[in-house]
């Protein structure tokens, strides 16, 4: 089990294009049940008058929970109800597939890194696409790659 210690969180506030103000979050560790109330409260304080945007970078985080996927829809949600929005950035494999695996990326605008989802763009797609596919492909056909050829008879 993590402790709150493990989950580091650096706030950079930053206007994007001359636009309304934003926020990024700097994620760093594992976001899972000992450490999902802290963030929530500090994400949710980031998310005050005239910040429209709420950049979460994903890159440093090693994995996710239920409840640390919980804390970043409910950033979401809070966002929109406050007038703004919410994006992911640069997520981990580890974290890109669970939230693909959860159907969390049909709902959330992911980005490949912070620069994309500052300028809006693109928005990363096909992660259910390809956790599927994944999914459904057994590993058996790499066993051929894998093996010394049989011996000729």
């Amino acid at each position: 089990m993590a402790s709150t210690e493990d989950v580091d969180l650096v706030l950079a506030d930053e206007s994007v294009l001359g636009q309304s103000a934003s926020s990024i979050a700097r994620l760093c560790g594992d976001l899972d049940i000992t450490t999902t109330a802290a963030l929530r409260e500090r994400l949710f304080g980031m998310l005050g008058p005239g910040v429209r945007l709420l950049i979460i970078d994903l890159s440093g985080v090693r994995g996710a929970d239920a409840s640390g996927l919980a804390v970043l829809v409910g950033s979401a949600r809070r966002a929109r109800l406050l007038g703004g929005f919410l994006r992911l950035a640069a997520p981990s494999m580890a974290v890109a597939g669970v939230l693909a695996a959860t159907g969390i990326d049909e709902h959330l605008d992911i980005f490949p890194t912070v620069k994309a989802a500052i300028a809006g763009r693109p928005v990363l797609t096909g992660l259910t696409e390809c956790a599927t596919a994944v999914a459904a492909r057994p590993a058996s056909h790499l066993l051929g790659r894998l093996r010394p050829p049989a011996p000729a008879s």
